[in-house]
């Protein structure tokens, strides 16, 4: 069951004794989030986290007042501050002394949409934060609206018949920002994920991360299916697993196996696709093109390090 509110603002996991997420939680089953709460949990070790959580399903999961579902201290904020308290609280950790690692863990809609501007500020000063963007590719706290994240043909409660728009790049526009790591995390690779995770939280300025995280609600899918299905994602090519150094340094980790059935199981154990008819052959193009940059950047920061 939750438990009573922590006090301490640089509790360790030595001193929880559990993970971050404790059971007990209000998350829907089969829930991304709740698996990525897991990881970091598990990366984070014996190191003093604080968590800054923005309007999203995520700060719902913590429960009422004064429980908590949350092993770790957790600070709520509105969508768009989210990066401007985590900043406070960094420097707060700093001036006293305090080995505290401050996490913003935010969803797409705060990230891609209400909270650019100041995520953007965050990153271009080079804030000492880790910001976790676990996306879902809607609004799923408020009913599961379309954001920026959302995918071309996807039904969503602001686009019954399907988003007509293309998926916003958040990885290339962070890594543009020149911080110091970029990573984009997959739930079916946990050995990659760990990893990315505790590199990140040992790093010091500002490290992105980002996590594409099922939710069987918005997606019309199988509570069951969801790591299934970033497996799928990840072996089709949908969902490039790499990292950015610098902004500069572009490392492949996973190269898809281009499957022959994984773009199409992908979309089809989603109800949410249904509806508009997706055109796999535009979805391919896409892919393609996408790979033919990463693997030119890759093999660019190859070049200059040799």
């Amino acid at each position: 069951m939750a438990e009573p509110l922590l006090g301490g603002m640089a509790q360790t996991a030595a001193d929880r004794s559990e993970p971050i997420l404790r059971c007990g939680n209000t998350n829907c089953g089969g829930c991304g989030m709740s698996i990525v709460h897991q990881f970091l949990g598990r990366a984070a070790g014996d190191r003093p986290v604080q968590l800054v959580i923005p309007t999203c399903c995520a700060i719902v999961a913590a429960g009422p007042f004064p429980w908590s579902s949350y092993g770790a201290p957790v600070v709520a904020t509105t969508f768009a501050s989210g990066a401007s308290v985590a900043t406070a609280l960094a420097w707060a950790a700093k001036l006293n002394g305090e080995k505290t690692r401050v996490i913003c863990f935010a969803g797409d809609g705060g990230t891609f949409d209400i909270g650019m501007a100041t995520v953007s500020g965050a990153a271009e000063r080079n804030e000492d934060i880790l910001y976790l963007c676990y996306d879902n590719e809607i609004y799923g706290n408020t009913g599961g609206q379309r954001s920026s994240a959302t995918p071309r043909g996807a039904a969503t409660t602001t686009t019954p018949t399907g988003n007509e728009l293309a998926k916003k790049d958040i990885v290339g526009i962070m890594a543009a920002h020149r911080i110091p790591y970029v990573a984009t995390v997959s739930l079916a690779h946990p050995d990659d994920a760990l990893r990315k995770m505790r590199d990140a939280l040992d790093m010091e300025g500002f490290r992105f991360l980002h996590v594409l995280s099922p939710c069987p609600t918005g997606w019309k899918s199988e509570p069951g299916d969801g790591v299934e299905l970033i497996r799928l994602a990840v072996k089709s090519g949908l969902y490039p697993i790499y990292e950015v150094f610098g902004g500069r340094r572009f490392v492949i980790n996973v190269e898809p196996e281009m499957t022959p059935g994984a773009l199409e199981n992908y979309h089809a154990k989603q109800g949410r696709f249904r509806k508009a008819g997706i055109d796999l052959s535009r979805v391919r193009e896409a892919i393609a093109d996408e790979w033919d940059y990463l693997r030119a950047r890759a093999a660019q920061g190859a070049a200059r390090n040799a």
